[in-house]
């Protein structure tokens, strides 16, 4: 018998990747990995959104909820102090209140709304069929977001 070749021994004992193939394999997946993390790094930033804009709606809700219940008539009252909105007692009382942060009913700031701003505005408005009313628009601002909900109220206890 004869020895084997030796170029036939190197070629069975080479199984692996050259150091090429290695750096292009690291640079394949390096590039691959780097684009994966940049759509979840995305996905993670705008996650904070929809909590954001569901609280900006309750309070939005909220402060519409406050002024639809009170009365169409307009009534006289006293001036109130700060963001306080207890001694408004007739729809109209609500247009123009504009505060800074969210306040209770008695004026004191809750301070985990602290982010939240919100805007009342009430107009006379003729409904379709001829009924007066009052169109409410409440906006609620954070950051540079903004939502808007618009309601009306008519004269129904009349």
């Amino acid at each position: 018998m004869e020895p084997p070749a030796l170029s036939t021994e190197r070629e069975a004992a080479q199984r692996g990747m050259t150091l090429m193939e290695l750096v292009l394999a690291i640079a394949v997946v390096g590039i691959g990995l780097a684009g994966i993390l940049v759509a979840f790094n995305q996905a993670v930033f705008r996650s904070a959104d929809p909590l954001v804009r569901k609280q900006m709606l309750a309070i939005a809700e909220e402060m519409m909820e406050e002024t639809r219940l009170k009365p169409f008539a307009p009534a006289a009252n006293a001036a109130p102090a700060a963001c306080a909105r207890n001694t408004y007692n007739d729809v109209d009382d609500y247009n123009g209140y504009a505060a800074a942060a969210v306040c209770d009913i008695d004026g004191n700031a809750m301070a985990s709304l602290a982010a939240y701003g919100v805007a009342v505005a009430v107009t006379a408005a003729n409904l379709p069929n001829g009924v007066a009313a009052k169109r409410i628009v409440v906006t609620v601002s954070h950051g540079g977001d903004t939502l808007t909900l618009t309601g009306y109220r008519t004269d129904w206890a009349a």
